[in-house]
């Protein structure tokens, strides 16, 4: 049996670059939601001219388009990332620039008709709006509120989880800036950690999780979590989601 320290370190050497999350399989698990993000994007690219990508990650979802848009940009702030999303727009014929998540977007008002972005770390409405066309959409699968807080809770202790990633806040914001809300879906998803390497691992990559998370300060919570999966079997949290369409 593979001991706790050398779960520990598996899950510590485990590259967190990019948002591919195969390395999960047979470890960990999480429903999806039910809009099927990704299948969306590739359908809605398709009748695009001029198409955005926010926070693209490693442009895993652009990566799946069947046809790119005449004109196709990304934006990236993480160096590791954008060394994965480069080629990948390369070779759709489009181009992946590096901006803080926090800055203006670098793009002239009015340049595209379709804005996505997966899973935002914080989202620019005014930004959002200037550089939609009229007429033109944003969609967005993003993070809610309380999302894997029995995960939280098990490195954390008890706390109350802010509301500021609440669909009703997105609305809000995006009513704020000027756009019209078309669409609002919610999901709470079932996830399964069945060992602690997989625990460590998404807690390196998932860094919101708990913020400044590390297997030394966190090395006592983790082995009793690490003894309840052994007794207990696989441990259990819910992802929250939303998917929120919005126009110009």
């Amino acid at each position: 049996m593979t001991t706790f320290d050398e779960l520990l370190a598996e899950g510590a050497a485990v590259p967190t670059e990019g948002w591919d999350f195969s390395w999960f399989a047979d470890r960990a698990s999480e429903e999806r939601p039910p809009w099927g993000y990704a299948g969306l994007v590739a359908q809605r690219s398709g009748t695009a001219r001029a198409m955005l990508d926010v926070q693209t990650g490693g442009a895993e979802v652009l990566a799946q388009i069947p046809h790119a848009p005449p004109l196709l940009r990304a934006t990236e702030s993480w160096p590791p990332n954008l060394d994965l999303a480069r080629p990948r727009l390369t070779a759709l014929g489009g181009q992946v620039v590096q901006v803080e998540d926090t800055e203006p977007l670098p793009f002239e008002d009015g340049t595209f008709d379709l804005v996505v972005s997966r899973h935002p770390t914080v989202v620019l409405w005014d930004e959002i709006a200037r550089v939609l066309r009229p007429g033109g959409t944003y969609l967005s699968q993003q993070v809610g509120k309380a999302s894997v807080h029995e995960l939280s809770e098990a490195m954390l202790g008890d706390f109350e989880p802010s509301d500021g990633r609440s669909p009703e806040r997105a609305v809000a914001a995006a009513e704020g800036a000027g756009l019209r809300v078309r669409d609002l879906q919610t999901a709470r998803l079932r996830m399964t950690f069945n060992d602690i390497a997989a625990v460590v691992h998404f807690l390196r990559k998932v860094i919101w999780i708990v913020p400044g998370f590390t297997v030394d300060a966190y090395r006592p919570q983790l082995e009793l979590l690490h003894e309840r999966i052994q007794t207990e079997g696989p441990f259990v949290a819910h992802s929250t989601r939303f998917l929120i369409e919005a126009g110009r």
